[in-house]
């Protein structure tokens, strides 16, 4: 196709989108509604996913080293754990530490280890957190071959539930992505089928006196992309917006560190703003493309 030809296809695009407000309207308010759905959900995906990678990154895994260990098997430990690919931070508890954290959780009786002798009988521990909870197992034999490591203990069906808790949520993410773009071009599709019905005679006679196929549905789905994009727009706005307000009132009365924390607008901004674009131009064309296909063929 000339560069002439496709020109004509776009402003015979355009002149469609004017030729017929009602229906444009009523495909944009269709497109809009379901890209806020997606957008929504999109959204949700992303604090979810946040949520669990909170979660995933600070799993139980204590390392309880030897009572009479040294202190350069404690530096050998702490480098070890600094440098490992699948540990992203560890804490080291002193005897002190870990026995006023013992009188703390001990409450009103705390009064009963006044005269404990926590350097004879209580160890230095490490707190591990890690990258990916699927990692546990294999950190956890590791460490525990460590010169100067008494025991590792880690909570199993927790490593257990985080991790199939994470590909419940992609598994989730992408069924209900899949679900919502095949309704969408359902809906669109029927939507532009309107538009296609009032120029079929016009359609079978560009046919007739030899317009190829390409040349016919080009002008469509030009008009749907554009449809597309402009609801795209619209819900992207929409649910920013929406969002930024939910942020502001949620974050003020929690610490932006904690696990319920939610994602930044920042961090999601742009990223929504292109894949509510892109899923909008692809629904209006592919939907435009399907309605057309039917009435080229003469």
């Amino acid at each position: 196709m000339s560069g002439r030809a496709f020109l004509n296809s776009v402003r015979e695009g355009i002149r469609g989108i004017i030729r017929h407000p009602l229906v444009t309207v009523a495909s944009i308010t269709t497109i809009t509604l379901m890209l806020i759905i997606m957008s929504v959900f999109l959204i949700f995906s992303v604090n979810a996913r946040g949520i669990m990678a909170k979660l995933s990154q600070k799993p139980p895994i204590e390392v309880y080293m030897k009572l009479q260990c040294t202190e350069e098997e404690l530096n050998i430990a702490a480098a070890r754990f600094a440098n490992h690919p699948a540990i992203i931070e560890y804490t080291v508890s002193t005897p002190e530490q870990n026995y006023n954290a013992f009188k703390a959780n001990l409450g009103d009786s705390s009064s009963i280890l006044d005269d404990f002798d926590y350097n004879t009988y209580l160890p230095f521990t490490f707190s591990l957190r890690l990258l990916d909870p699927a990692y546990a197992d294999s950190v956890c034999e590791e460490v525990a071959t460590y010169e100067g490591v008494s025991r590792v203990q880690q909570e199993s069906r927790v490593m257990q539930f985080l991790t199939k808790a994470s590909d419940v949520v992609n598994v989730a993410t992408i069924a209900s992505f899949v679900v919502l773009l095949i309704i969408s071009l359902f809906i669109i599709s029927n939507m532009v089928r309107i538009s296609v019905y009032s120029r079929a005679s016009e359609i079978e006679i560009m046919k007739f006196v030899g317009a190829t196929n390409n040349y016919i549905r080009l002008p469509y789905i030009i008009e749907g992309a554009v449809v597309g994009l402009i609801s795209g727009l619209i819900a992207w706005g929409a649910t920013m917006i929406t969002y930024y307000q939910i942020y502001l009132r949620t974050m003020s009365t929690i610490n932006p560190a904690s696990f319920y924390a939610l994602v930044p607008v920042g961090n999601i901004i742009w990223h929504e703003f292109f894949m509510i674009i892109f899923l909008g131009m692809l629904i209006g064309a592919l939907g435009s493309d399907i309605s057309v296909r039917k009435y080229i063929r003469v």
